[in-house]
């Protein structure tokens, strides 16, 4: 056993192995993969091994793409087959909102290149004859390309292909403990030895957090039990020609495939599911199986049998009970864990068999480009906050189980686990009708009604009331609770140096000036989007999204240089933000603050520091929705006041409470881009078009891969422009193909109907030759064709006076 590796990867199963050959084959194979049994003994080999291709997320769809195009040609490379079943997937819709979802899914699937198709009732039973889809299924989905594999051939499959290009994997072999040592590297004590390693990753499964409390990690990932049951021979089965397709059902929220001559029938029981291990898992079991527990399934297995008639009368030869990993989102963690340089997750997936060798390739493309091509935004375990271990993790993680085969609807935000984390006026905007969303622990208000949502892939309920906020603040003034934004204070005498070799534009030249400026990689992607103001010479206060709270922590500081004096500090919890924006703004604070608050005393895109109502504030005359206006950031304990008295200084006004879904629809109004939609790290600057962003007369981090990618020789292959959708009952998600005729070339990003306007708008990426404006072209949407227009300017205010009022 090696004692000194590049990268040491503990635990042996799909995600694990997945990221061992992909690694290898980025010519990283100074590794060792450590598993304290037999590779797959942990979840991997109890698992069903399907291999779904639908998923309603653009990233992780492209994920599952890669893997199920692994399984089907690894057998070239390694002589051992993966145990790849190619016979396709079907899955079921009752409902018009579940209509509506495959329409936008097969956009995404359209997109990435997965073969699908839309099945009326009769239909899908030629496809899948063993079904009963009578009275209530409207439409199928069908993916020709799913399967099912092998789940311990598939992993030992891959683990193959790394030991060949020169990897090394120690089996029977538990880590018992690892430290960091004062030189960054990782100390990895096992059985059979101490390890020093470069880069650690925990790929632990099931043990993820145990692993992880060795050096001080909580870590979100909670197991469930899942239970599936094999039949013994069934006729009906054991007489098709070809294999019948695997069947995703809602109703009974079961999985079927065929298994030889009889099936295997998968329940994700929609209520009382068990978690295991919570209290810590024995580092002895291997190959373990938990009690049988069917009570639990019988309502779903009914309703199995009523989908699949010649299931009612099967017998049952084996009953697999076993945890599965789940985190909150039922997505997995595949990234750097916070605040720890070199150690890594890749851990947490519920369907790990199809998501390991996606998860492998693009983490091992992280780990050693420091870029992945694809946007791992939603994979990065740094999306979840020290709020989520716990309560919130248990509660979601159960629910992500109960509800995995029904519809994600755009806007929802489920109840469990909240609320972790309120602002001081939680309560005042309750009772006012709050309709509140979720983000990163925090409840942040989405707009204001007295009934809930009934939401839509069309236009919900909330869209008059939005527009009626939106119209508010357009004609006279708005309030809102900001306070879930992150906000760092970046202060020494190197601070300036720093920060001015991160981003991409130039930093503010004088006391108070504000800049918007971009992080970029080695490679030009867009790490990072934050607005920097400039307090004093060695004092800058840094705002981005809450989302990004311990991504942009650790980009800070893993960029200070040894010796520099720099100083990070997040502030965000103890710093409440009140939004005041509209034409009216200025005169409902006038009278709360002794500060000057004319264009002469108080430009466009500076800040200060005043009083307003008695609360100290950081003030920055900035406006995201495209208008006059101040945000006011103040200790937490002044917000209550504050808010009261704009309150009552706004009422002669007509001052509204505005939420996110407003402000969303105000910044797309204004063409502002924002980061994680039209701005990742897939693309550079150049593609989303963010000259005026750059200063390429100064050297910043990205630079040379930003002006090569400036000025290549050959056409870009896609360019961000800004539209206006033709007439239509739905506005753009984000995510939906653009077409050039029959020819996919690109996707949305973000759209929504402009109320101020009355009109679809949104932004989008295509090929060059479609960015002049007047240039149209088709966009996928709820399974129509509609035509796009590109616009030369924002739809409101497109020189920004209303800013400089």
């Amino acid at each position: 056993m090696r004692d000194e590796v590049r990268v040491a990867i503990v635990g042996g199963g799909a995600m694990g192995v997945g990221l061992l050959y992909f690694l290898a084959h980025e010519g990283w194979t100074d590794t060792i993969l450590i598993e304290k049994d037999e590779l797959t003994s942990g979840s991997t080999w109890h698992a069903a091994g399907l291999i779904p291709h639908f998923i309603g997320d653009l990233n992780m769809a492209k994920v599952h793409r890669d893997t199920a195009d692994l399984y089907k040609v690894i057998e070239q490379e390694t002589g051992m087959h993966s145990g790849w079943h190619g016979c396709g997937a079907v899955r079921l819709a009752r409902y018009d909102n579940e209509v509506d979802w495959f329409y936008y899914v097969k956009g995404i699937l359209d997109y990435t290149g997965v073969e699908c198709h839309l099945l009326g009732p009769s239909e899908i039973t030629e496809v899948a004859p063993l079904l009963d889809v009578e009275p209530d299924i409207k439409l199928g989905i069908w993916t020709p390309g799913d399967g099912w594999t092998d789940p311990s051939a598939a992993t030992n499959t891959m683990a193959i292909g790394a030991r060949r290009l020169g990897a090394e994997i120690s089996r029977k072999n538990r880590v018992t403990d690892m430290n960091q040592l004062p030189d960054g590297r990782w100390e990895v004590i096992t059985e059979k030895g101490r390890i020093v390693a470069e880069h650690v990753v925990n790929a632990a499964g099931s043990y993820t957090p145990q692993l992880g409390a060795m050096v001080g990690l909580d870590v979100p990932i909670e197991s469930v039990i899942h239970q599936y049951l094999v039949t013994e021979r069934i006729e009906e089965v054991a007489v098709l020609e070809t294999e019948h397709p695997v069947v995703r059902d809602p109703r009974a929220s079961c999985y079927y495939r065929q298994e030889h001559d009889g099936l295997i029938i998968g329940p994700y029981e929609r209520a009382d599911a068990k978690e295991y291990g919570v209290g810590g898992i024995d580092w002895d079991l291997t190959f373990h199986l938990t009690p049988v527990e069917l009570d639990r399934l019988l309502p779903w297995l009914d309703l199995a049998a009523q989908r699949l008639p010649c299931f009612a009368g099967a017998g049952i030869k084996q009953v697999v009970s076993g945890p599965i990993t789940h985190t909150p989102d039922a997505g997995y963690l595949m990234g750097p864990a916070p605040g720890l340089p070199n150690y890594w997750y890749c851990a947490g997936a519920s369907i790990g068999i199809t998501q390991g060798p996606g998860a492998g390739k693009y983490l091992a493309q992280w780990m050693v480009h420091g870029q992945t091509e694809i946007n791992v935004a939603n994979m990065d375990p740094r999306r979840f906050g020290p709020y989520a271990p716990g309560r919130y993790t248990h509660e979601r993680s159960i629910d992500e189980f109960h509800e995995m085969y029904q519809v994600r609807m755009p806007n929802e935000y489920r109840d469990a686990g909240r609320p972790m984390k309120k602002t001081p006026l939680y309560d005042i905007l309750d009772a006012k009708g709050a309709i509140w969303q979720e983000v990163w622990g925090w409840e942040r208000a989405m707009y204001f009604s007295p009934d809930p949502e009934v939401y839509s892939f069309r236009r919900s309920s909330a869209h008059d009331e939005v527009g009626a906020e939106v119209r508010a603040i357009r004609e006279g003034v708005g309030v809102a609770d900001l306070t879930a934004f992150a906000k760092f204070e970046v202060t020494g005498p190197d601070a300036a140096a720093m920060l001015d070799r991160l981003s991409a534009n130039r930093l503010p030249a004088r006391d108070g000036g504000i800049r918007l400026v971009h992080m970029l990689t080695t490679l030009g992607g867009i790490e990072s989007e934050m607005t920097i103001t400039r307090l004093g010479p060695e004092r800058f206060y840094l705002n981005s999204a809450i989302t990004a709270q311990w991504h942009d922590f650790d980009w800070l500081t893993s960029h200070i240089r040894d010796g520099e004096r720099v100083t990070v500090t997040d502030v965000t919890d103890r710093t409440g933000i009140l939004a005041v924006t509209g034409p009216r703004s200025r005169e409902v604070l006038a009278g709360l603050t002794g500060a000057g608050l004319s264009n002469r005393s108080f430009r466009w895109l500076t800040g200060q520091e005043i009083e307003v109502a008695g609360a100290p504030c950081i003030a920055l005359r900035v406006s995201y929705v495209g208008e006059l206006g101040w945000e006011l950031h103040m200790p937490l304990e002044h917000m209550v006041d504050a808010y009261e008295a704009i309150h009552k200084a706004g009422a002669p006004h007509g001052i509204v409470d505005f939420g996110s879904r407003a402000m969303n629809v105000m910044r797309l109004e204004k063409a502002y881009k924002a980061h994680g939609s039209e701005l990742t790290t897939e693309i550079t600057p150049v593609e989303a078009r963010l000259g005026r962003f750059v200063d390429y007369g100064k050297d910043f981090q990205g630079k040379d891969a930003t002006v090569a990618r400036r000025e290549q020789a050959e056409p870009l292959t896609m360019v961000l422009v800004y539209a206006e959708l033709d007439d239509g009952d739905a506005d753009c998600l984000g995510n939906e193909p653009t077409y050039d005729g029959q020819r996919i070339m690109g996707i949305t990003t973000s759209g929504a109907w402009a109320h101020s306007v009355g009109r679809s708008i949104l932004f989008a990426y295509v090929a060059p030759g479609f960015e002049a404006p007047g240039s149209t072209f088709e966009v996928g949407v709820m399974n129509r064709r509609r035509t796009a227009t590109v616009l030369a300017e924002p739809v409101w205010d497109p020189r920004s006076e209303r800013l400089r009022a």
